[in-house]
């Protein structure tokens, strides 16, 4: 039995304490200090507020003070599940309070902006903790279709993991496979951390048709829309595989798990959803924003901000073709030139 600290008490972080346990492993699971009602929630009664269910057995609550405790000489695995924003904030604490090489396996997603150009977070992370530290860190990720409330349910759940070479990959892949959790090895860190992070950006477009089919209606004989949903979902996957390749990955991941997989389930709901749906309806990216999501963290969005005007920079300077990432353009628009988002098939359908 290993010992593993979940750094992170979110939905996503916390549902990873499920597989962890029935491997037969403890867990430590650490707040940050925007979990604090979470964390004191886990230790006085073992339920998780946001994920609706009781934690196992197994799984221990700490604070994000008592970080340094909870590390020991068993423990062989630190997975981090901060959100994005909290990734600089999570150097910090392993920077300070990490005495050996312990792995790491990131379930962060998301995509940082360095000069005039992007990379993706292990790599932020592994370089940071470098400068830090005396000795090298393995940095992996998480890459597929995992939907918090399904892991925790124990609902099947296929997923990759992916990190550079030298990464213990196949040791960790062991670590936490069980019946209900299937991970396997994959070799692509680019590929897989670009395809889970732009899934986010592009299911707003995806799911805009839900909101155009309110705006518009059912047919006269009921018909919707998934004739023009499918279309803008095959974009989606070719536009991220596109950048997938250009960013540095092999573009045959954007087709498997990390990406095609990833985009499907996050179209089913989710904030991101719910925000391509009211942009499908007509309102603007901040008209959404101020009337049905205030308060809200929208994780595509955030991306789309954030490295949106890179991208656009390297579309500008012929980085990129611009004329293969329309779908991409249109979001990019929406979110940062408050234009509305557009839908029309014509503007994306190819062969």
């Amino acid at each position: 039995m290993a010992e593993i600290v979940i750094l992170g008490a979110g939905v996503m972080g916390s549902a990873m304490a499920f597989p962890a346990t029935a491997a037969g492993h403890s867990v430590r699971l650490v707040g940050t200090h925007l979990d604090q009602a979470i964390i004191e929630s886990v230790v006085t009664s073992g339920r998780h507020p946001r994920l609706g269910i009781t934690l196992p057995a197994g799984v221990v609550g700490f604070q994000q003070e008592r970080f340094a405790a909870t590390l020991t000489d068993r423990t062989e695995l630190v997975i981090l599940g901060v959100s994005s924003p909290g990734v600089d904030w999570a150097i910090e604490k392993l920077a300070k309070d990490l005495k050996r090489p312990i792995p790491v396996l990131m379930i962060t997603k998301g995509l940082a902006v360095r000069g005039q150009s992007l990379e993706i977070l292990p790599t932020k992370v592994s370089r940071a903790l470098d400068e830090r530290l005396r000795f090298r860190v393995p940095v992996m990720a998480v890459g597929g279709p995992c939907i918090a409330g399904e892991l925790a349910a124990r609902r099947p759940s296929c997923v990759v993991f992916t990190g550079e070479a030298g990464a213990p990959l196949e040791d960790t892949v062991r670590l936490l496979a069980t019946d209900f959790y299937f991970p396997r090895p994959n070799r692509d860190l680019v590929g897989v951390e670009v395809s889970v992070a732009l899934k986010n950006l592009f299911v707003i477009g995806v799911t805009a048709v839900a909101g155009r089919l309110e705006r518009e209606g059912n047919g006269p004989n009921g018909a919707v829309m998934h004739n023009l949903s499918a279309s803008l979902f095959s974009e989606a996957v070719r536009e991220i595989a596109y950048l997938v390749q250009e960013l540095g990955g092999d573009p045959m991941t954007a087709y498997g798990l990390p990406g095609v997989g990833d985009l499907y389930v996050t179209s089913q709901g989710g904030r991101n959803a719910v925000l391509g749906r009211h942009l499908g309806l007509g309102l603007t990216y901040r008209q959404a924003r101020e009337r049905h999501l205030a308060n809200v963290t929208v994780e595509g969005a955030e991306l789309g901000i954030a490295v949106g005007p890179v991208l656009q920079a390297m579309m500008a300077d012929g980085r990129l073709d611009p004329a293969r990432l329309p779908l991409a353009r249109a979001i990019l628009d929406a979110l940062l030139s408050e234009k509305p988002l557009v839908t029309d098939w014509r503007a994306y359908h190819r062969a």
